[in-house]
């Protein structure tokens, strides 16, 4: 009967529950059927809009570096273009000492871009690069399709992904610091006005409010940065909340492990394995924005939270690492970060120096670092011997299979931050709260039950050694502080 309404016995599900399944449906649910939307063209122009990418061309400007580089980004572009809903149909590397600054590829080649755009039915042409505003207006009246920068494709992934209050705050505030700069009037003469204008006043004239008046290119920025210091406002609110939050587990003494890495390179799949927190996984750039975090205990019964953070990607646009920045924050303040590295990718090295400029901004590049390669059930030797030899000690694991793991998990609580004060005390039995906090809080080095009570080695921080020292032995107390 339950089978009959829908129900499924447990042991018949093929879905894992700790990989965001349903979240990972829903997002699949609703697809993009080009063509058929009715919407209203506002007369305002932007260079940012919702991205409709059915069928593009990708171009990219080969500046430095080698072939295989340029090639490598300009892979990477179509990744983030599929991502986003569209059809990559050709992809074009022009080689420059530095891009056009009035077309981004030269004059001459933007007369190629826009013969292959005519030959491919193309709709769309995306850039490997952020563009200026004549760029743009430039390349979109000599190819005659609508022209997205590398900046602007990832702020819409950005904005499909992000689901939190705050994630969402995050995105727009980034939205309208790229579009700000971007704004252009009604034709070339920025001539609307909400004023009334001459004799007569015109549409938006009348008694008191006749003369030039605001143009609707004023009024449209004065929005824009009204908008913009309201969303900066409740994302420095949010960001007291998760500075509190941070506080407490640092008044438990409580260590804090951040998984960073580049887009797609299975954080959130290490996660779910070490945790099992049912984090969404997609083989997707930036599937997950928002920042997870769980609680996890070592071998020695110690507690310490593992978070998931935002992917990186090479040239990350700016606005993204100003407004993510109080998430990043999470990275700044943690005790130690694993660093995940796509094991398959054709340029990790690469992929570890963009994730470490990033961090670097945020100040966590001081912090200590353990290397993970991830997706070593699908890398090819020769790769994983070279990594080998580049890095000695990093951690080589499937998070698809589950190689590894256990190496990676004894890897990071051999590094986590050891308590400051050593103390053998003996708890009398009633104290069972106590020795939870001692479990919980501190190292347990080792544990006897005398008549009297629980005797305890353990490596406590300063304030719990305050509460255990009326129950410290005389004979055997060392106070050994943390180098």
């Amino acid at each position: 009967m339950r089978e009959q309404q829908g129900f499924v016995p447990v042991e018949d599900e093929e879905l894992d529950a700790t990989t965001g399944e349903l979240e990972l449906e829903e997002r699949q649910a609703l697809r993009r059927v080009p063509g058929l939307s009715t919407e209203l063209t506002d007369i305002t122009e932007v260079e940012y809009r919702q991205l409709r990418l059915e069928r593009v061309v990708l171009v990219g400007v080969w500046t430095e570096g080698t072939v295989t580089d340029a090639e490598n980004s300009l892979t990477e572009l179509a990744a983030l273009a599929e991502t986003a809903g569209s059809q990559v149909l050709e992809g074009l590397i022009q080689r420059r000492s530095r891009p056009d600054p009035a077309t981004y590829i030269g004059r001459g080649k933007v007369d190629d871009l826009g013969a292959v755009v005519l030959s491919t039915g193309a709709d769309t042409v995306i850039c490997d690069g952020e563009l200026s505003p004549s760029q743009l207006r430039n390349l979109e009246q000599r190819t005659k399709v609508k022209v997205v920068d590398r900046t602007a494709l990832i702020l819409d992934i950005f904005a499909q992904h992000a689901k939190s209050r705050e994630g969402r705050a995050q995105v727009e505030l980034a939205q309208l610091e790229y579009l700000l700069p971007r704004l252009r009037g009604w034709g070339e003469t920025l001539s609307r006005q909400t004023g009334g204008s001459g004799r007569g006043g015109g549409a938006g004239g009348g008694v008191g409010v006749r003369g030039p008046g605001e143009t609707k290119l004023e009024t449209d920025r004065r929005r824009i940065r009204h908008r913009i210091s309201r969303l900066r406002r409740e994302i420095k609110a949010m960001r007291t909340v998760r500075q509190t939050k941070r506080a407490r587990r640092s008044r438990n003494a409580v260590p804090a492990v951040a998984i960073a890495g580049y887009t797609n390179a299975g954080k959130s799949s290490l996660l779910n394995r070490l945790t099992g927190a049912g984090v969404l996984v997609e083989d997707a750039l930036f599937a997950t924005l928002d920042p997870t975090t769980r609680r996890a205990t070592a071998a020695d019964g110690r507690l310490y939270t593992l978070s998931d953070t935002v992917g990186f990607v090479r040239h990350l646009p700016h606005q993204i690492v100003e407004a993510f920045r109080s998430t990043l924050e999470e990275v700044a303040d943690a005790d130690l970060v694993v660093h995940v590295v796509d094991g398959t990718h054709p340029d990790p090295e690469e992929q570890v120096r963009a994730v470490r400029e990033v961090l670097a901004e945020v100040g966590a590049d001081r912090l200590p670092e353990l290397l993970a390669v991830n997706k070593i059930d699908a890398a090819d030797e020769e790769t994983l011997l070279r990594l080998k030899r580049a890095w000695p000690d990093a951690i080589f694991v499937s998070a698809h299979s589950g190689r590894g793991i256990e190496d990676l998990r004894a890897a990071v609580e051999a590094r986590l931050p050891r308590p400051a004060v050593e103390v053998r005390a003996v708890l009398p039995y009633d104290r069972g709260d106590l020795v939870a906090r001692v479990h919980r809080q501190g190292e347990v080095l080792s544990t006897a039950h005398l008549p009297e009570g629980t005797l305890l080695h353990v490596r406590v921080g300063a304030a719990l050694a305050a509460e255990l020292a009326p129950f410290e032995t005389a004979e055997n107390v060392v106070a050994a502080r943390r180098p």
